[in-house]
């Protein structure tokens, strides 16, 4: 099973304006995010794993990791292609960094993509979850 990785969404305010400014960042050149370290397990994410997003203290979109590289001033770049896939919310504390997520402890996806007008807001989605509903 593969592993990925969790992040939070930080200043995107839905999965639609996430959608977008990943897209503007990939206009630019390749998307990457960069961290301090490279991941000890990172073998086991490359080209198999996703970054899931957190918003709103929910998982609620993934991006596929594509592989590992170098970045400026030392730091480790983590490859990510460009489409955001809509995942089923879970619930899921903020956090620093990064944070590993076992492949059989992650959310199905939805169907459909990120700029979807039909999808439901991640929130409404958590709550009919709760409620069974979903």
């Amino acid at each position: 099973m593969p592993l990925h990785l969790t992040k939070v969404a930080f200043g995107a305010t839905g999965t639609d304006h996430l959608a977008e400014r990943l897209l503007a960042r990939a206009a630019d050149g390749p998307l990457f995010l960069t961290t301090r370290y490279l991941p000890k397990r990172h073998a086991e994410i490359a080209g198999l794993g996703s970054l899931f997003w957190i918003l709103k203290h929910q998982l609620i979109a993934r991006s596929p990791i594509t592989g590992f590289g170098e970045a400026e001033a030392g730091k480790v770049a983590i490859l990510l292609d460009p489409q955001l896939i809509l995942v089923s919310a879970m619930p899921k504390r903020a956090h620093q960094g990064w944070r590993y997520l076992e492949g059989g402890d992650a959310p199905a996806d939805l169907v459909g993509d990120a700029t979807d007008s039909d999808q439901m807001p991640a929130m409404l989605m958590s709550k009919l979850t709760a409620l069974a509903l979903l």
